[in-house]
């Protein structure tokens, strides 16, 4: 008798996003309340499923980020994280999610549409402590993605994004200390960013100060990958430090 064919189980495709932005000189992550079963009324990541055969990943995620809180992704830089698709994730049955990462300064409020019934702009902290729960597996993707943007300041010039066109050196280090959740020592700060070549360059031009000498002022200067890195201090998801 012939061999029984093996018929593979259906596997759904989804997206999920991080997105990430500086509000009030502190991290924030995008979530959207569930307006739908399963976990209807959690917070949750921006995402869902692939709507044709024809729509592309990172089509997917434009589209998800669209209708489930009204911005533009097409403004923003998305890069992979990573896949999740451990058995059990999610109780409608084997789905397969693609995580995608943006991090950008000054993005807006956003409004909720689709199945999310509402859209907000979150502390990481509040999340990485678990002080909000998320439904699925999201707090593992935020987890991830927080550390790909905290990695990417240590070795890119993206922390001048989110600084004017001139700014000071406390300033630099306040986006610095905000992604990483740590304080950082000003002086060490000074020496490591004066460390690396083509970061940053001086105006020539101080800023006065409430108090204190008047700060000199930078803009960001040509080099987009940081030798040597910036490092941060060693520390867990959620948990305190200072250099």
């Amino acid at each position: 008798m012939p061999e029984e064919q093996w018929t593979p189980p259906p596997v759904l495709l989804a997206v999920d996003l991080v997105i990430l932005t500086l509000r009030n000189s502190r991290l924030h992550v995008l979530l959207v309340e569930r307006g739908v079963e399963p976990y209807r009324g959690a917070r949750a990541l921006p995402g869902g499923f692939l709507n044709n055969s024809d729509e592309g990943l990172e089509e997917a995620a434009h589209r998800e980020l669209r209708e489930e809180a009204g911005l533009d992704a097409s403004q923003l830089h998305l890069e992979q994280i990573a896949a999740y698709g451990e058995p059990g994730r999610d109780p409608r049955g084997r789905i397969v999610s693609v995580a995608y990462l943006a991090i950008a300064p000054s993005l807006p409020e956003p409004a909720a549409g689709t199945d999310a019934v509402g859209a907000s702009w979150v502390p990481v902290d509040d999340v990485l402590c678990r002080g909000i729960e998320l439904a699925f597996d999201h707090y593992d993707i935020v987890v991830d993605g927080v550390e790909r943007a905290r990695k990417k300041l240590e070795r890119t010039a993206l922390a001048t994004a989110f600084c004017g066109s001139t700014f000071t050196i406390a300033e630099l280090q306040q986006v610095y200390e905000a992604v990483w959740g740590v304080r950082l020592d000003p002086r060490n700060f000074y020496r490591k960013v004066q460390a690396v070549p083509g970061f940053i360059v001086e105006t020539g031009v101080s800023r006065r100060t409430k108090r204190g000498r008047p700060a000199r002022l930078f803009r960001a200067g040509k080099r987009t990958v940081l030798n040597p890195p910036i490092m941060r201090p060693n520390r867990l998801p959620g948990e305190g430090n200072h250099e």
